[in-house]
């Protein structure tokens, strides 16, 4: 079905949703790595997290986990969690404790 023929609003029903998407599986291989950037950022920094394995609604799921923790905010971007801020430590600590293989990455 072409996007001209798909039906987007009815007078008989209403809104008319669209099917969800499929889940994005994010595969890791093993080690997350923690990192702090700040380039694109206009020197803010964040701590980004990657190579944790999940599908988008797992990692949406620990992202609110490790902003809870934190006390800061953050997201979810192609499949790296991004948190506000230097929580590194913070972070390592909440994943250790969920037996994940965790390193620092960068400097």
């Amino acid at each position: 079905m072409s996007d001209k023929n798909r039906l987007v609003y009815s007078t008989d029903r209403g809104r008319v949703k669209d099917t969800p998407a499929a889940e994005t599986r994010h595969q890791g291989d093993g080690i997350v790595r923690i990192q702090r950037e700040t380039k694109g950022r206009k020197g803010k920094g964040v701590t980004c997290v990657r190579g944790v394995d999940g599908t988008d609604g797992e990692l949406k799921l620990l992202l609110a986990e490790l902003k809870k923790r934190c006390g800061c905010g953050g997201a979810l971007k192609d499949g790296v969690i991004e948190i506000q801020g230097d929580k590194r430590e913070e972070i390592k600590a909440v994943l250790e404790a969920k037996s994940y293989k965790v390193k620092l990455a960068g400097g």
